[in-house]
């Protein structure tokens, strides 16, 4: 494809006709000539917007599911997504196909309209790139600055879980002879658990807070609630689980699993007393849950690690940088 913005009868072709464009409340969605949406809101609109930089395979899937995230961990559903697409010169029909059916297929999943955007072949990149934005609806907003000491922090999920799907397709060639592709296979599918859409309508009733931790991980992602609150927190490293895959992985490549970019997990401060009866419905609803610290009135932050206490560090970048 020729560098520049896609001409209509590409545009048509390749994303227009293959995108879900019809949503709740869309009264201007997509079409050539068209340069922005309109959209009827009836509760509070909540709106988050991210690119995908450090994956090259299902960028698509990533851009949707991470933008999700952001909206609802904030008390909102997902309801419209605008998406631009930039590619190298010498791509393919296929590959911008395959993008779009990504997003497609998920935004078809979780009921969001994809409302906008734009798509062009950009000199000077080397892969493609992906930034969306994602529109959400919210009856009751969870602000992200809203924890309280005393708050017990619940994670869902496994540290690292974006992160060890990533290094597994992208560094597959290096690691398999050496790993297994068994294992290999099982760290890749740990991509189906990216969304936290479930885990946020079951915590978004009871939390003062909720965050997505992305980049720098589980530990980065308690250091960011605890700025936006102005609170310390007491984590126990004991208690954050981490899948045997990410394990393997992080010890062979000599990476920190705390550290690596975790989106599917949701971390949420919840009162204390309600927060064992919360992680008892998230349990019961098939979702991996545990209390992992508490936060705290005074500005320490703190790791406990083998019973002793000391400094939680915060990383300056996020491990898989370090590997892919």
């Amino acid at each position: 494809m020729k560098p520049g913005k896609l001409p209509p009868e590409l545009l048509e072709k390749l994303v227009l006709s293959r995108v879900p464009s019809k949503g709740k409340g869309v009264i201007i969605g997509p079409g050539v000539g068209i340069d922005g949406s309109a959209i009827k809101v009836e509760g509070t609109l909540v709106a988050s917007s991210d690119p995908i930089t450090g994956a090259t395979r299902r960028i698509g899937f990533y851009a949707l599911h991470v933008n999700a995230n952001d909206v609802a961990v904030m008390g909102a559903e997902p309801r419209w997504f605008l998406v631009t697409v930039l590619l190298p010169e010498d791509s393919s029909e296929e590959l911008l196909e395959e993008i779009i059916d990504e997003i497609s297929r998920e935004a078809e999943k979780l009921g969001v309209a994809v409302v906008g955007g734009h798509t062009e072949v950009t000199p000077g990149l080397d892969r493609p790139i992906v930034l969306g934005t994602m529109l959400g609806e919210a009856e009751k907003l969870v602000r992200p600055d809203g924890a309280k000491p005393g708050d017990a922090i619940v994670m869902t999920k496994w540290a690292g879980l974006e992160g060890t799907s990533i290094i597994a397709e992208e560094l597959r060639e290096r690691l398999s002879p050496i790993l297994g592709e068994e294992l290999l296979e099982r760290a890749s599918a740990l991509i189906d658990y990216l969304s936290v859409l479930p885990e946020a309508r079951v915590l978004r009733n009871v939390a003062n807070a909720m965050h997505d931790p992305t980049e720098g991980g589980i530990l980065n992602g308690l250091h960011e609630m605890a700025d936006a609150s102005g609170l310390g927190f007491r984590v126990y490293a004991d208690r954050i689980p981490i899948r045997e895959e990410t394990k393997t992985l992080c010890n062979y490549l000599g990476i920190s699993p705390l550290a690596l970019i975790s989106s599917g997990v949701l971390l949420a401060s919840v009162p204390r007393d309600l927060a064992r009866k919360t992680v008892e419905e998230l349990l019961s609803n098939g979702i991996t849950a545990s209390i992992i610290g508490e936060f705290l009135a005074e500005d320490k932050r703190i790791i406990v690690e083998n019973g002793e206490e000391r400094p939680a560090w915060r990383p300056e970048s996020d491990e898989l940088w370090k590997v892919v």
